[in-house]
């Protein structure tokens, strides 16, 4: 078997084991909330960092029921939106964050979210990820998001061989081998496993679907 044909063996594996399973926000964004606007997904992805995803649901409910866009967003007072987002976790970083992004959006993009990563990166705290993220669901664009799950799980499958937390490396080097169909599809695939069986310490591989093409099956520990 091919390394192409091995990759998307595997991804349809995941994808089949994952039927009827609780799918991801940033999933449910691309199919299920196309209403979404570029900036409503790019302050439900800064929401998003390190809380669970039915938490993110939540507050984005809440708090894009008030505002909408950048200049609504700047009305709120800011003791109000870091109340509005308090279980989202460093809800004081995160709604700085916003109020800043949001100014400079409508000082340096006449209101609109940039659709290039070279811009996206120039927004206070947007990474790599996040502007990934935002020109796949938001802008239809033919991008990887690399994030924690997918750089593990990638790596333990020996699809690359990138350092720890170099995610730029494993997208260039998933550019090179995934083919484009799932290029934007393997955030999601990889999240749930990465989540579920994959996990960083003492991975579930005695019931992973797809054990038998790891490279580290057995492993105790992520790279």
């Amino acid at each position: 078997m091919t390394q192409e044909k091995e990759i998307i063996k595997v991804l349809e594996i995941l994808k089949k084991s994952q039927e009827g399973i609780r799918k991801t926000t940033l999933n449910r964004e691309a199919k299920e909330t196309k209403n979404y606007t570029p900036y409503q997904t790019l302050i439900s992805c800064l929401l998003s960092l390190r809380v669970k995803d039915e938490t993110t649901e939540r507050i984005t409910k809440h708090l894009f029921s008030l505002a909408k866009t950048p200049k609504e967003m700047l009305k709120i007072p800011i003791k109000k939106l870091e109340k509005i987002i308090f279980s989202s976790g460093y809800y004081r970083v995160k709604a700085r964050t916003i109020r800043e992004i949001s100014k400079t959006i409508i000082k340096n993009y006449h209101g609109k979210v940039p659709d290039t990563k070279k811009e996206l990166l120039k927004l206070k705290g947007v990474g790599p990820k996040t502007a990934n993220i935002v020109l796949a669901f938001a802008f239809n664009q033919i991008v990887i998001p690399v994030d924690t799950n997918v750089h593990r799980v990638s790596n333990r499958l020996g699809w690359v061989k990138t350092k720890k937390l170099k995610f730029e490396d494993t997208e260039k080097d998933l550019e090179k081998i995934l083919p484009k169909e799932y290029w934007r599809e393997i955030n999601g695939i990889f999240i749930l496993h990465g989540k579920k069986i994959c996990v960083p310490i003492s991975p579930k591989c005695s019931i992973c679907p797809i054990n038998k093409y790891c490279k580290r099956i057995g492993v105790k520990k992520s790279r």
